[in-house]
């Protein structure tokens, strides 16, 4: 595949932008009853979308040096001139991580929800087109075009099923992106009157060089610009539109919106960057500080959101927030480390966050098709009561007051509540899968700024807060998804075994997979590359601690579940509840003290 991508470059850059918008055109000259045709289209351009991400990736890594990019000239004008596409490592991954959440969420789209509505197909594309080209422009004008096709795209996928919940939620979401919109081009034009150019590698250069009587009227434009993309990006405060509108999208629609707000945060981390790094002279690190305040709150606000909510859809939408909070307020902090744990981290809770929309469906699907009361409401009986209104002691009856000696559980729901399971320990952050290793690098850097195994430097204060916010945002998401889980699949009465179409359940195990395979791929190339010698010690260590741990934890459960009372249902939610609090607060503290001992000083470890 690299061979081949060699080949094709310069021109293969062009692709990503050039499919999606050839196959929506291509689209709309169908007519509404082609839909299996407009289905199968809409599967095979994703599909090869994903693979040309893939090559793109692949043709990135194996370039002889670190720095190296791909340029495309589409009119073949010299730069800062004509139209620039760019590919670096970052913007090939977000391009895969686009092309993933696509590819899921339109083949979860196609089992049903695909004909709630007209041209869902074309603004499907249309909507990836606007994704891509944000992510391979190099020049600020286009990204405000490939800004206004995504957002005019998201529009019609937005209100896509209709209804006055999605309507209403809708007319708002476009109201704000259209204030964003605006601020996005007053910023542009006012950077372009100071520098003279819209080329960001140019707008780079040109900033040290602006003259101290402009550089007020930059930075105000610089903070125009960026207002409109932390708007995007879900900042706090400018986020009270996000959980309404991506709670009552469909949800496929949900599932490629997981992304937009990295759309936002690509853009901040990008710009901060190039154009306000360490080169920028005065105006170098221009807001930084800002970020880290502005994250840490979106942070706090999203995992107090999370607690307080108990629907599926606000839950993850609440989770959105609270990852950008985390990637926002990293950027700000501007190490190099902990910025690359946050971009493994912002690949995991993506796809975290588009599993839980695509779950929520198939949860409150199989959830209303039950019964609307408790069985002993339907029947005027109790079910834990016999015939002369005595409990029935020493017998574990089911729903219809069998004696419940042992029974299978149903493929489907099987896999409805481990994929639940799976998102809840990405989102808090919980072993073994990739949302655990992504925190335990941003712990890391946070408790070693001056590098690994280096005993200079001490955590920042500002550093020290970002770490118990992410701490305590896990403990907060454990509970709030926990208690969902709960309630979803243990407190269920009535209900009969789900319907689920292969369409439907293949994209969650397919973004679950991605997951576990990133997880694999990181452990491999940290066998392969790291030098930091860990001594059997420290697992040794480790395993000691999750012994204790895991018999605290059954006694903590044990004495919750003793004092419950008589009522098997209270005691077993006290059990699960002190269950799960105990293991969160010990894991997290081994995540802790096995980041302190394995990447501190040499001497620390030995």
């Amino acid at each position: 595949m690299t061979r081949l991508a060699e080949a094709l470059m310069p021109h293969l850059l062009l692709a990503p932008i050039l499919l999606p918008m050839l196959t929506g055109g291509l689209m709309l000259l169908l007519r509404e009853e082609k839909r299996k045709t407009k289905v199968w289209l809409n599967i095979g351009s994703t599909t090869l979308g994903l693979v040309i991400a893939v090559a793109l990736l692949l043709w990135v890594k194996q370039a002889e040096t670190s720095a190296s990019i791909g340029v495309y000239l589409p009119g073949n004008w010299v730069a800062p001139f004509g139209i620039v596409l760019a590919l670096d490592r970052l913007s090939a991954m977000m391009l895969v991580l686009t092309s993933l959440t696509g590819l899921a969420s339109i083949l979860f789209a196609c089992a049903r929800w695909h004909r709630a509505g007209v041209h869902y197909h074309p603004l499907f594309q249309f909507q990836l087109m606007g994704l891509c080209g944000a992510f391979l422009t190099a020049d600020l004008f286009n990204l405000f075009v490939f800004f206004e096709i995504m957002l005019s795209a998201s529009y019609g996928l937005m209100l896509h099923g209709s209804g006055r919940t999605r309507v209403q939620a809708g007319l708002h979401y476009i109201a704000i992106n259209l204030v964003a919109s605006s601020l996005f081009l007053i910023g542009v034009s006012m950077l372009y009157g100071i520098t003279g150019t819209l080329n960001m590698a140019d707008m780079a250069l040109k900033i040290s060089q602006v003259a101290d009587a402009d550089r007020g009227m930059l930075h105000a434009g610089a903070a125009i610009l960026a207002v409109a993309f932390l708007a995007k990006a879900a900042l706090w405060p400018l986020n009270f539109w996000l959980v309404p509108a991506y709670s009552a999208a469909a949800a496929p629609v949900g599932g490629i919106f997981a992304i937009m707000t990295k759309v936002g945060v690509y853009t901040i981390l990008r710009l901060s960057t190039l154009l306000f790094g360490v080169e920028a002279g005065a105006s170098a690190q221009l807001g930084g500080t800002w970020l880290v305040v502005g994250g840490m709150l979106t942070l706090a606000f999203g995992a107090i959101g999370m607690l307080g909510s108990q629907r599926l859809g606000n839950l993850a939408g609440f989770a959105v927030i609270t990852s950008s909070g985390t990637l926002l307020a990293t950027i700000g902090i501007g190490h190099v480390d902990l910025t690359a744990g946050a971009l493994y981290y912002l690949f995991s809770s993506t796809l975290a966050a588009s599993a839980l929309f695509l779950l929520d469906d198939l949860i409150e699907r199989w959830r209303n098709d039950g019964a609307s009361f408790a069985p002993h409401e339907q029947s005027h009986n109790a079910p834990y009561l016999g015939a002369d209104l005595k409990p029935l002691r020493g017998l574990n009856l089911d729903e219809t007051e069998e004696v419940l000696v042992g029974r299978a559980i149903p493929g489907a729901i099987a896999f409805l509540g481990l994929a639940f399971m799976a998102c809840t320990l990405l989102i808090a952050g919980l072993p073994p899968l990739s949302g655990f290793v992504g925190k335990f690098a941003m712990l890391s850097a946070l408790l070693n700024p001056a590098g690994l195994g280096s005993s200079m430097g001490a955590p920042s204060t500002a550093a020290w807060f970002f770490l118990a916010l992410l701490i305590t945002s896990g403990l907060m998401a454990l509970l709030a998804l926990s208690r969902a889980g709960i309630r979803h699949f243990w407190a269920a009465h009535g209900r009969g075994v789900p319907r689920l179409h292969v369409l439907e359940g293949a994209p969650v195990a397919g973004l679950l997979l991605a997951m576990a395979i990133d997880v694999l791929v990181f452990f491999m190339l940290f066998r392969l590359q790291s030098r930091i010698p860990v001594s059997n010690r420290v697992v040794l260590r480790g395993a000691i601690m999750g012994a204790v741990g895991f018999g605290l934890l059954k006694y903590l459960g044990a004495e919750l579940a003793s004092g419950a009372g008589n009522n098997p249902l209270i005691a077993g939610f006290a059990a699960i509840i002190g269950l799960m609090l105990w293991f969160n607060l010990v894991m997290q503290w081994l995540l802790l003290t096995t980041a302190w001992i394995a990447t501190g000083p040499r001497s620390d470890r030995e």
